[in-house]
């Protein structure tokens, strides 16, 4: 589909069943893949980005099943990766790529890997450095500093701690902690700099953990693990409703009346994307917990308050912030989201410009974004998306001030949520 016309609406209400999680189901399709025994993972998010990790995995010979209901049977192969050789196409899968680079350098094997042109500019330097102190041997086949990759037969040693920057993408640090353990013996992780995404590290450590490896945290610098660990299957293991899609009906919620409720993630939620409802709450909106649902709601007063704030925790979902500004009382600024800049898109740049569609004052800055909304929302604007299932999702919220607009390439959303605007369109009018 080429573009998709929302109608204008004005309300939101009902109830949503979130799909699972990407963050989590590729993090367990990987451990159950490294694992000793067989893992049945349920809830398994169906996405781009899922099918893509499921298909490089099957490609270095980890077999796969159907378990039942929304369940698959993962067949574990003890950290030793069947297959020496193989080419992998990642797409634009951070959550594959970056892992799976991390795993293979130590495997000792030889293996390519590759995704689409925008994944060949999200940048990778700071993982391959690390793994070359290890002594893997990678190789870049464009530009330095940037996938593809080839990966040959290194000479693994841990002589000291393995140094990482954390600055720029907390998957670097996750793809080291998850590899590690392949070596059966102790190893030290030094994070330099400022730790991103802190609550995404959270999720790596916590899924390891059910997977049987161990790892102590000293504050945000330094992770240890004891030798002698290895992965061993939990049995079962089910995936959460994934957080960051719940951002945008809650805010629908926020916005339009409410209350719209959302099921599979809660107060008992491993995903630092929960956090965003702390946002919702500042600015007024009224929020109830359980422990795997969440419900939000308008302020009585109809208006929602303005914001300035740090987003560094929850950078997914703070670009559903960027589009829930466009109804605050008056400009919003969100802080220290320099890591937009390298996801599936330029996120700061992108947002700027299809907010000032709709007729917002933009002001973006390198690590910022500043939004004063306007008096009355720009109608029909045609948004581009940019390959970016968020950029899609959060600007479907806009037509809640009563305004049609065209999404250009909406079928982007699949990469982790593809029945969004079918279920989008259930809960407006």
């Amino acid at each position: 589909m080429q573009s998709l016309d929302l109608p204008a609406v004005r309300q939101a209400a009902g109830t949503v069943q979130l799909p699972g999680s990407k963050s989590i189901s590729n993090r367990c399709l990987l451990l159950a893949a490294l694992a000793e025994g067989s893992t049945e993972i349920r809830d398994l998010l169906e996405s781009d980005d899922t099918a893509v990790m499921l298909s490089a995995l099957k490609l270095l010979g980890v077999a796969a099943e159907p378990g039942g209901d929304h369940a698959l049977r993962v067949i574990g192969c003890a950290g030793a990766v069947p297959a020496r050789q193989a080419e992998l196409f990642l797409g634009n899968a951070g959550t594959a790529f970056r892992p799976l680079a991390a795993v293979l350098s130590l495997c000792g094997g030889n293996y390519r890997l590759s995704g689409v042109p925008r994944m060949h500019q999200r940048p990778i330097s700071d993982l391959v450095d690390a793994l070359r102190e290890l002594g893997a041997d990678i190789r870049y086949l464009g530009n330095e500093g940037f996938p593809p990759l080839v990966i040959g037969r290194g000479r693994v040693h841990l002589d000291g701690p393995i140094r990482v920057r954390g600055d720029v993408s907390s998957q670097f640090l996750t793809a080291l902690l998850m590899a590690l353990p392949l070596t059966g013996r102790e190893a030290q992780i030094e994070v330099v700099g400022e730790l991103i995404s802190k609550p995404y590290i959270e999720i790596t450590l916590n899924l390891m953990q059910r997977f049987g490896v161990r790892v102590e945290r000293d504050g945000w610098q330094r992770f240890t693990f004891a030798g002698g660990q290895c992965y061993r299957s939990p049995g079962v293991i089910h995936v959460e409703g994934d957080a960051s899609s719940a951002s945008y009906f809650l805010a629908a919620g926020a916005i339009g009346g409410g209350p719209v409720r959302v099921e599979g993630v809660g107060r008992a939620s491993i995903q630092g994307d929960v956090r965003f409802v702390d946002a919702l709450q500042a600015m007024g909106a009224p929020i109830v917990l359980g422990d795997n649902w969440i419900a939000a709601s308008a302020p009585v007063s109809g208006k929602l308050q303005a914001f300035d704030a740090d987003f560094n925790h929850i950078p997914d979902a703070a670009m559903t912030l960027a589009v829930v500004a466009l109804f605050a009382d008056g400009p919003c600024v969100l802080r220290n989201i320099a890591s937009w800049r390298v996801k599936e898109t330029d996120r700061i740049a992108a947002m700027a410009t299809e907010l000032r569609k709709v007729g917002a004052t933009v002001e973006a800055g390198a690590d910022f974004l500043r939004v004063s909304p306007p008096l009355r929302l720009t109608p029909d604007a045609v948004i581009d998306t940019y390959d970016d299932h968020r950029m899609a999702m959060c600007f479907s919220l806009a037509t809640l001030g009563g305004v049609a607009l065209r999404i250009n390439d909406p079928d982007c959303v699949a990469k982790t949520f593809p029945g969004y605007f079918g279920e989008f369109a259930r809960i407006v009018r």
